[in-house]
């Protein structure tokens, strides 16, 4: 087939039925399965955008010369605009499809047949404490069945008896169809003219922020950062040297914090732009230093920057039972990240009313879940599927075991007295952590979770999902650049640094489309947050003492 050659919205969807990850750009179709499973962001990124056109998420992610590279996976011309096709992937039935094609093309490369290549995406990790269930029980909300459209106040079974779970999944999706309605209300029209408008002035304030440098890297900033981590580290030493342990834990808790951020911009390939390079400083940041696996972060940060706050395909958000930042998780979804169905059962029922407050007391502990999901990855058939980049895994293996026999063996246990000052110490030095923490979860848990169609542009969702946090300039070495949050997820290869400057232009791109540019201080931003985890907190408790109402009278007690 000529490259020139246009091929129809119909065969497009053909071929991807038939399992070929084809994904638009520039006007082209491309065929990225020989790329797939050697692409550095990872599977899931391509098979998010399977069928819809990618052109600015590509562009934004990639270099001049990865985009080059992608010229020889095209397959012919599309016609422009072009309607977004839902990617598989997002389909509740996608992994049991795939299981299904790959033991017919097993079958049929075993009686020598040649079959065309299609994405192998293996198993993911199961989260610890969750149940895995069959797949036919999945319900998504792109999946909605006739019994979602009953009225609230007649719920019944087949046999006659109040049926709990179909009336928590009919009220979630009143909810959602509410939260729907007000994003739509509140943001600029999705129809296709007044996106492309905004796509047009998204690509004009891209170029802006290539003419200006601010895809440049400032070095002299990260030798100020290393000066600090530095001081910070000495200060630590010195302390544990004179026996202060527990102060001594303080400092080491801020230097993991601070060194963070430099793992961040590694991951995004921010510091020296080449693949290596960057690894290399990620993994001894994060592997070495921090024990936190930089392969598992970058696996689920690429994921969550494509679709941001979607409740079934954001990892970050998928914390059920102990949070829920959306009503969509009262319906049980399955999570095309982890292949895995996140249950809401009575402990969800219990734990998320009072999760206002136990988010501080869960995120000053958070970085102990950030080892066990380390620790999985690194141990799961993901972690080895990196192509050329096989290297990877064996490196952060060696780093982290470093980092568990200096900090837990030779520190830990050898060189502190006694076990009270061991449990402080601990605790005491992951506990300083919880700042990053916040900050992290700050940014999009407090934003909207509604999908507004598949016409919506990607400039829009991401500045619709996430909250900048303001702070005077002098400040930035707390947050490490990463307040700016919405400017990075428009941007995400800019270096830190510059997102301050980047933050005026942004400004400027949210006045001229109208799309509301959410940045509040730090003290705004807890609020916002703790607001929504009461919101959802008080639909649960409305939902779990209606059921209960139901159960005893037979009447529902709501509202319409």
């Amino acid at each position: 087939m000529s490259r020139l050659e246009i091929i129809s919205p119909e065969e497009v969807k053909s071929q991807i039925a038939q399992g070929l990850p084809i994904v638009i750009h520039d006007g082209y179709a491309l065929h990225l399965g020989q790329w797939i499973n050697t692409h550095p962001g990872g599977r899931l990124a391509i098979l998010h955008m399977v069928g819809r056109d990618a052109t600015d998420e590509i562009n934004i992610y990639h270099s001049t010369k990865a985009l080059l590279m992608m010229k020889k996976h095209r397959i012919g011309r599309v016609q422009l605009p072009w309607t977004n096709l839902e990617p598989p992937i997002r389909s509740p039935d996608f992994y049991k499809n795939l299981a299904a094609r790959e033991k017919k093309e097993a079958a049929a490369k075993a009686a020598g047949h040649k079959s065309r290549r299609s994405v192998d995406l293996g198993s993911a990790v199961a989260i610890i404490s969750k149940r895995l269930i069959p797949q036919d029980a999945c319900v998504s909300r792109t999946n909605k069945t006739e019994s979602e459209k009953l009225p609230l106040l007649e719920v019944e079974s087949e046999k006659g008896a109040f049926d709990k779970k179909t009336h928590r999944e009919q009220y979630a999706t009143e909810i959602e169809q509410k939260e729907i309605e007000e994003g739509l209300r509140d943001n600029p029209s999705i129809d296709p003219a007044t996106q492309a408008a905004i796509l047009d002035d998204y690509r004009e304030l891209h170029q802006q922020f290539k003419d200006e440098g601010l895809y440049q890297c400032r070095y002299s900033e990260y030798g100020k950062e290393s000066i600090r981590y530095g001081i910070l580290f000495a200060i630590f030493g010195t302390l544990l040297y004179c026996k202060w342990y527990l102060t001594s834990a303080m400092f080491l808790g801020m230097f993991w914090q601070q060194i963070m951020f430099t793992a961040h911009d590694a991951g995004h390939r921010g510091i020296s732009g080449n693949f290596i390079i960057d690894t290399l400083i990620g993994a001894f940041v994060a592997d070495f230093c921090c024990g936190l696996s930089i392969g598992w972060w970058k696996s689920s940060h690429n994921v969550h920057h494509l679709i941001t706050n979607m409740p079934e395909h954001d990892p970050d958000l998928q914390n059920i039972p102990l949070f829920s930042t959306t009503p969509t998780y009262m319906k049980s979804v399955l999570s095309s990240f982890y292949n895995f169905e996140f249950i809401w059962d009575a402990g969800a029922d219990f734990l998320v009313p009072y999760q206002k407050y136990t988010y501080y007391p869960i995120m000053a502990l958070a970085r102990f879940n950030l080892y066990m999901l380390s620790w999985l990855h690194l141990c799961s058939p993901r972690a080895a599927q990196l192509g050329a980049a096989w290297w990877t895994r064996p490196v952060e293996i060696l780093f982290m075991a470093c980092y568990w026999y200096i900090y837990g063996y030779c520190l830990v246990w050898l060189y502190l007295p006694t076990w009270p000052i061991r449990i402080g110490f601990v605790l005491i030095s992951h506990l300083i952590t919880m700042l990053l923490h916040v900050q992290i979860t700050l940014s999009h848990w407090g934003m909207p979770t509604a999908d507004l169609g598949p016409t919506e542009s990607f400039p829009q969702r991401q500045l619709r999902t996430t909250m900048d946090v303001e702070c005077p300039a002098w400040l930035d070495w707390l947050h490490g650049g990463l307040q700016f949050q919405a400017v990075h997820h428009l941007f995400p290869r800019v270096p830190r640094h510059n997102l301050r400057r980047g933050q005026v232009l942004v400004r400027q791109f949210s006045e001229k489309t109208g799309i509301k540019y959410h940045c509040y201080n730090f003290s705004q931003g807890n609020k916002v947050v703790l607001s929504r985890l009461e919101q959802v907190g008080q639909m649960v408790k409305i939902m779990v003492d209606c059921q209960k109402n139901m159960a005893e009278t037979g009447e529902s007690g709501l509202l319409h």
